[in-house]
């Protein structure tokens, strides 16, 4: 199928062209300000769905609405008529087609353009009035303020709010996009006025904090939950943000005779991650906890774990290596301590279901002793 995305080069048009590259049955035709009507009419020619993403919403004569919106929709729809083309055509409108502004009115102009064109030909149209759509590659300091705050705290500029409790509709830019391919796929049938089933509302003032949270968490080592929903959604939007030079970031590594340790990762309701090192024949231990339970993952070297149950005194040991990726766990009530038994540095990622709590660390020394 050969599917022509005007507007190709913008913030939709790039995430959709990076989606279909993905596919083996699209080959995509990209309409562009570089090019002319008359190439407009060649790649219609050859079209078998079109996504009109092009469009004028800021521009410094607002008679750029009419030519940008109206005019060249309705170009579209005259090139789809002369060529005998009653295909699909998808159209990124905007909620702001339903208020009475010069950008509104160039967006209902060219959604009743679409609308009579589906009418004399029978062709499916789809319409999106899109609320404000973020995601990677959208353009900062311009009409999105998710960009416009992503791009200013990743960078350590200031920020502008003048109202913090406005709310605000948001879309993300892989649902808008997976939308459309339902479009493609025939999945999504319905034409006429379509909505993005997925849409966040949030304040100003929430997303700004947010946001700055992402930032604040390469200090702090405490990460937001950013696994789904809107939060997962704008982490990814932020971290687009960062230049390479900003891709990798240091955290503090305490060392002494026995090896290193370096905490990775710490989560509010999920524990933390980490990892140390063990030079051979150091043991590292003898403690045990209340509630506090880890998880350990040798992955080099070979290691091994002793356990004294704090009542019993029951004993029991084991051996894991990095050749044979095995979880051993700690168990609450039991001393327990990790010893390297190999002739090379020992390397050991661990987990622990908290954050380390100085004022109470639920770690009570007690080595493990030898098995009677």
């Amino acid at each position: 199928m050969r599917v022509l995305i005007t507007g190709a080069n913008g913030f939709v048009g790039r995430n959709l062209q990076l989606h279909l590259a993905e596919r083996s049955d699209a080959e995509v035709l990209c309409f562009t300000r570089e090019h002319t009507q008359a190439n407009l009419q060649q790649f219609v020619a050859e079209a078998d769905l079109v996504f009109h993403l092009a469009g004028v919403n800021r521009p410094q004569d607002p008679a750029e609405f009419q030519q940008g919106n109206i005019d060249l929709t309705q170009a579209l729809c005259d090139a789809l008529q002369q060529a005998g083309k009653a295909i699909p055509v998808v159209y990124s409108s905007s909620i702001q087609a339903e208020a009475d502004n010069p950008y509104g009115a160039s967006k209902r102009g060219a959604e009743d353009a679409l609308l009579a064109f589906a009418k004399s030909t029978g062709a499916p149209v789809f319409i999106y009035r899109l609320p404000n759509v973020f995601g990677k590659w959208a353009r900062p300091n311009y009409n999105s303020a998710v960009a416009t705050f992503c791009h200013n705290i990743s960078q350590g500029l200031p920020i502008q709010i003048n109202d913090p409790s406005a709310q605000v509709n948001l879309v993300y830019i892989d649902d808008v996009v997976e939308s459309f391919l339902a479009v493609l796929d025939g999945t999504l049938t319905q034409s006429g006025f379509v909505e993005i089933k997925q849409q966040y509302q949030v304040t100003v003032g929430e997303l700004a904090e947010q946001i700055q949270a992402f930032k604040d968490s390469r200090d702090s080592l405490i990460t937001e939950n950013v696994g789904t929903g809107l939060v997962r959604a704008l982490y990814s939007t932020y971290v687009s943000y960062l230049k390479p030079e900003q891709f990798s970031y240091q955290v503090p590594q305490h060392g002494d005779e026995r090896g290193v340790f370096v905490e990775m990762l710490k989560t509010k309701d999920a524990g933390q991650f980490s990892f140390f090192t063990a030079h051979s024949g150091i043991t590292r231990g003898g403690h045990y906890h209340h509630s506090k339970t880890e998880k350990f993952l040798v992955i080099k070297g070979k290691a091994c774990f002793r356990f004294r149950h704090m009542m019993t005194g029951e004993f029991y040991e084991l051996h894991t290596s990095g050749e044979q990726p095995e979880i051993v766990e700690t168990v609450t009530g039991w001393t327990h301590d990790i010893t390297n038994v190999g002739d090379d540095e020992m390397v050991v990622m661990l987990w622990a279901n908290e954050i380390f709590d100085r004022e109470k660390p639920d770690t009570y020394a007690k080595p493990v002793g030898t098995e009677a």
